[in-house]
């Protein structure tokens, strides 16, 4: 009854805290509206490529809808024409050989300039090999031929003996060859966003909560309403739950409007079960409810608590998936696998992207269920510090 009786405290004074309200569920909608639009893929990027002395053929092979050539014959640098023209790259032709210059400002045009030639070597080679196919089967039949005219010319016993060269169907046939695209995860219309989705919203989830649940109760502390409490027979563990309770609601409110929104509102696509990205999500918002709790104990205003977020919050976003952690050095994997944020961007990313169901990401779950246990075991026996009576 203690417990239901400061979960009902909590919900009273959130519900006239128009701004927190505010906070905790129309910001995140905006950040998620403003991260789709920024983050969507742009297919009209085009990169702009001088190019020297490159054959007709080689050009044509490179040139596609992101490339725009502009053709110098000037005796300019590579580098002196980009940063005189603004040039995405330069293409120029030295015996054998093509020299590819990047200005490398943006990774995007970058990026373009170097698959398109590496596309359009590639489609070189093949045609070379398949002329060159073609000029062996024309030699062979001709030496077929001219075999036959000297086989007519023997008896036949020796006639018999002669064999004749084989062509085979190994090499290039002249028929055309097509490409068909298929995808395991999502279709052709997937984006930056949809990709990085999983981790915006647990970031967003976890950012918000954890911002949240630190303040109000830091608030409880600088008004004396934590030191009344704390002077009543409730125990430390009946207010720490209380307010778990009070605002887990919310953040379980938010987590329903965040999720709903991005898949109605954002049209993103969830292949796994909904049901199990609200679980997540909603785990991910207690572990932040009660790392908040717990750090707010040691921050004296509004203040200090905010500077905690570049510790503990920021970090966390490089750990999440944005950058593979695969790739990262060794001691910095370790240090990702204490992060919770971690652990959520990774389930809700296989649940989202890839149809995983429960028992494929159990793991991450239980560890989010362990975080929570441990900051909650936390939060209560850190109480104890502003227990006077």
């Amino acid at each position: 009854m203690r417990i239901l009786s400061i979960t009902k405290r909590i919900i009273k004074e959130m519900r006239r805290d128009k701004r927190t309200l505010a906070l905790m569920f129309v910001a995140p909608l905006f950040i998620l509206t403003l991260m789709f639009f920024l983050f969507q893929q742009n297919s009209d990027v085009v990169a702009k490529v001088g190019v020297h002395n490159v054959p007709a053929a080689v050009t044509k092979q490179i040139k596609n809808k992101h490339i725009e050539f502009k053709h110098f014959d000037n005796k300019q640098s590579a580098k002196e024409n980009i940063r005189n023209h603004d040039l995405d790259g330069y293409i120029s032709k030295n015996g054998n050989q093509l020299h590819v210059t990047y200005q490398n400002a943006s990774q995007t045009q970058a990026g373009i300039i170097k698959k398109s030639v590496q596309a359009a070597l590639v489609k070189l080679q093949i045609k070379k090999l398949a002329t060159g196919g073609q000029k062996a089967r024309l030699a062979i039949n001709k030496m077929q031929s001219q075999i036959k005219q000297i086989s007519a010319q023997l008896p036949a016993q020796a006639r018999s003996r002669i064999k004749q060269p084989q062509t085979t169907n190994q090499g290039f046939s002249n028929s055309t060859l097509t490409m068909k695209n298929g995808y395991l995860y999502g279709n052709s219309d997937s984006t930056f966003f949809s990709t990085m989705f999983p981790i915006f919203v647990g970031f967003v989830v976890f950012f918000f909560v954890f911002l949240i649940s630190g303040i109000s109760l830091l608030r409880e502390r600088n008004t004396r309403t934590l030191d009344r409490l704390l002077a009543t027979p409730v125990k430390r563990s009946e207010i720490i739950f209380g307010y778990i309770c009070g605002y887990g609601l919310f953040a379980i409110v938010q987590t329903l409007i965040v999720v709903l929104y991005c898949i109605y509102g954002l049209q993103v696509q969830i292949l796994g079960s909904i049901w199990l990205v609200l679980l997540i999500c909603f785990l991910l918002a207690l572990v932040a409810l009660s790392i908040g709790l717990f750090v707010s104990t040691f921050a004296a205003s509004e203040f200090q608590m905010m500077q905690f977020i570049p510790i503990l919050v920021i970090p966390q976003i490089f750990f999440s998936g944005i950058i593979p952690v695969e790739n990262m050095a060794g001691w910095l994997q370790v240090i990702a696998h204490i992060m919770p944020l971690y652990y959520g961007a990774s389930a809700l990313t296989d649940v989202i992207q890839k149809s995983a169901t429960l028992s494929s990401v159990s793991i991450p779950v239980l560890i989010l269920l362990f975080f929570f246990v441990v900051f909650t075991v936390l939060n209560v026996v850190g109480m104890r510090r502003y227990r006077k009576v």
